[in-house]
């Protein structure tokens, strides 16, 4: 554990899935307001070490690195752990880390099933509670990335739709659970990025033809609205904020 001063105290999230992408965004967006970061990550290790040099750079010993796979409960126990013992204390817990790929029914096998649910919803719920403890005495907050598609299931991905339904229904258990100690609040992104695996010009011209303000949105609007949810939203708890482009009014 580092040695600090309670005067220098600065506020500590755990970001999973932190390497690259929205996790990324994330982690970048609380580095420069001040935060100091437990980054997650698992397969990206060269890109998680590369963003972690580069902000102790900027601030020495602000960013920890933390491997773990998140499939496995043994390793998301000890990340809760190793989170705790970088600076003594968690404030901010952002459930970030997913796994998004398609399984018409037909074609799930158990193993789809388990890593679609224990990485959407699985371990946010065990890394919830056993942070529960450090964010009750900091009264601190938690933010789940969910999905537009928790409300209304995308087509071809039954077990993705479901598992981030049951982590909406997460965050707003878990609101009455650990109030008025911890705010757990939820950001649903639309069109934001497109997924690793190859999607058509065709498949995104169509989706954007959905889409009121016709363009895919960036990494950064949904880091800004973690960092709302986090820092400016005192009285909000158990809320889903959908950032979409009004995606969902054309549903």
């Amino acid at each position: 554990m580092r040695s600090i001063t309670v005067l220098s105290m600065p506020k500590v999230a755990l970001v999973t899935g932190a390497a690259k992408r929205l996790g990324a965004a994330c982690v970048r967006l609380l580095h420069v307001c001040g935060y100091n970061v437990v980054l997650h990550y698992y397969s990206s290790e060269i890109e998680a070490k590369q963003l972690a040099d580069e902000l102790n750079a900027i601030r020495l010993d602000s960013v920890a690195l933390v491997k773990a796979d998140l499939l496995d409960l043994a390793q998301v126990r000890a990340l809760v752990v190793q989170a705790c013992q970088s600076w003594g204390y968690v404030d901010v817990l952002v459930n970030n880390a997913s796994l998004f790929y398609p399984g018409a029914i037909g074609e799930v096998e158990e193993s789809d099933w388990n890593c679609l649910m224990n990485s959407n919803l699985k371990a946010p719920f065990f890394l919830s509670q056993g942070l529960a403890f450090t964010l009750k005495q900091r009264q601190g907050c938690i933010v789940n990335i969910v999905d537009i598609h928790a409300e209304k299931s995308l087509l071809g991905y039954p077990v993705y739709s479901i598992a981030k339904a049951g982590l909406v229904a997460m965050t707003k258990s878990l609101a009455k659970e650990l109030a008025p100690d911890v705010r757990v609040n939820a950001v649903a992104p639309g069109a934001i990025l497109w997924p690793d695996h190859e999607v058509s010009a065709l498949q995104k011209a169509e989706i954007l033809q959905k889409v009121a303000l016709q363009r895919c949105g960036e990494i950064d609007d949904i880091a800004k609205a973690v960092k709302f949810l986090l820092d400016d939203a005192s009285y909000i708890t158990g809320h889903v904020l959908t950032v979409d482009g009004g995606r969902t009014l054309y549903s």
